[in-house]
């Protein structure tokens, strides 16, 4: 929870409730009560709680089967039971299938407070590995890198809409890097150090997509042995990117425009709503509208999700961005396969301006992790290039005819662009020496 964490103590003594209420309620720690396992249940089902304390003992329920019931049906909270001298072997068998700790009455309210902070520790942990999980292999695998007319306007709309909670739909050609474009929406923003969490639709299962966004409870349809979380939880307070979101079945999308329009959602299987905060941003190969007409898209949610497009567009429409492209990638490509800085060829890189890139950024990633393995003498030429590339350049032919020099000139310029001027960071990604750096500025007026 963004402003603190919520506690819920279960006893059937008045005395203990008012006590641990008024003793542990602070500006960051929230104490409710509740004087049965049956109200304790209702006050569970109806408000979020991160940790409870419960007596073992209750007048309608048992302590035991109460920690069955909110581990299995609220896995991500903790679980501290009050046990009398005389309920020890309770109490540790409890342990034993899930409680975080227990103490024992009478109790010291420093070690209550102690051992309910730990558990909130606990479940803060938890829920950060949880997200972690999901986001882990969502790391961009570059930054926006350009300084072509299109890329400027992407980074202006960016700088615009990242300080704002607004939704966010990113549209493009598959491999343009729309996912680039989301965490950078996202590190500009005023939630870059809250969860990030990313979900790609066209890899969901259908039949579980609603389980993935929402969560379930056990018992909820065929297979759901437990109670789970899903997207939504993990990305409260956070950003939640879903990817190719035209790949969602019309079945769910009135769930999502729920969740937009009143930041409401429930698990399946679940009778109450949550709420939850989220900064949506949308991504998507398809043209939505076309899918609205042909009745594959709810309207309502593209109108929602369409607040702020930003269209990226295909590599052959900024092909001047390829040179620092190229640089950049060479430089991570470098680094991640453990080989001293490559350099490329001017007539190389000439080569991968001229080719049009049907399928754009991505293509050109694995072009170059390629050519890495087959360059000869840490240098790439047209010798590493895929020869269908080379073939097909040479028999385009778009008439383009650059010297040697002129290739030089062009590299040079962009490499001290992308590096707003800093020659050292332009020489090593230029694989040159400073000196021969400074030297060809002179030559080529670029000073």
């Amino acid at each position: 929870m963004a402003n603190g964490y919520k506690v819920l103590v279960i006893d059937d003594e008045e005395s203990i409730l008012r006590l641990l209420q008024h003793e542990l309620s602070t500006e960051e720690r929230t104490v409710d009560t509740a004087p049965s396992a049956t109200i304790g249940l209702e006050k569970f089902a109806k408000g979020h709680y991160d940790v409870v304390v419960s007596d073992i003992r209750l007048p309608d329920g048992d302590g035991l089967d109460m920690l069955v019931k909110f581990k299995t049906t609220y896995p991500d909270i903790e679980v501290i039971l009050i046990t009398g001298h005389g309920n020890i072997d309770n109490a540790v068998e409890a342990m034993r299938i899930g409680a975080y700790d227990y103490v024992t009455k009478p109790f010291h309210l420093d070690r209550v407070e102690m051992v309910i902070e730990r558990a909130y520790q606990r479940v803060c942990l938890q829920r950060e590995n949880r997200s972690f999980r999901h986001s882990k292999q969502t790391v961009p695998s570059s930054k926006l890198v350009g300084n072509s007319a299109p890329i400027k306007q992407i980074k202006y709309l960016i700088g615009r809409v990242a300080p704002t909670d607004v939704a966010v739909l990113i549209t493009g050609e598959s491999g343009v890097g729309k996912d680039v474009v989301a965490h950078t929406i996202q590190e500009n923003s005023e939630r870059s150090e809250r969860p990030f969490i990313v979900k790609n639709c066209a890899t969901l299962q259908k039949e579980l997509m609603r389980s993935e966004l929402f969560g379930h409870t056990r018992g909820s349809f065929t297979g759901a042995t437990d109670s789970r979380d899903g997207l939504m939880t993990y990305a409260d307070t956070g950003t939640l990117f879903l990817d190719e979101i035209g790949e969602l079945p019309m079945e769910v999308q009135g769930g999502l425009l729920r969740v937009l329009e009143a930041k409401m959602y429930r698990r399946m299987g679940e009778k109450n709503e949550r709420h939850v905060d989220i900064r949506f941003v949308f991504a998507t190969s398809r043209n939505l509208a076309e899918e609205v007409e042909a009745g594959r898209f709810n309207e309502a949610l593209y109108h929602r999700i369409n607040v702020f497009n930003i269209p990226v567009p295909p590599l052959s429409h900024r092909k001047e961005d390829i040179p620092l492209l190229v640089e950049h990638f060479l430089g991570r490509m470098s680094i991640a396969m453990r080989r001293k800085r490559l350099t490329i060829t001017d007539k190389a890189v000439q080569c991968l301006t001229q080719y049009d890139w049907p399928g754009n950024i991505r293509e050109l990633r694995n072009v170059l992790e390629r050519s890495i393995i087959l360059a000869e003498g840490g240098v790439i030429t047209n010798q590493a290039l895929p020869r269908e590339l080379v073939d097909h350049v040479a028999d385009q032919g778009d008439g383009t005819v650059f010297s040697l020099e002129e290739m030089e000139r062009k590299h040079i310029q962009r490499a001290l662009q992308f590096y707003d001027g800093n020659r050292l960071q332009a020489a090593k990604a230029l694989g040159i020496g400073r000196k021969t750096l400074y030297r060809k500025i002179e030559k080529f007026g670029l000073s």
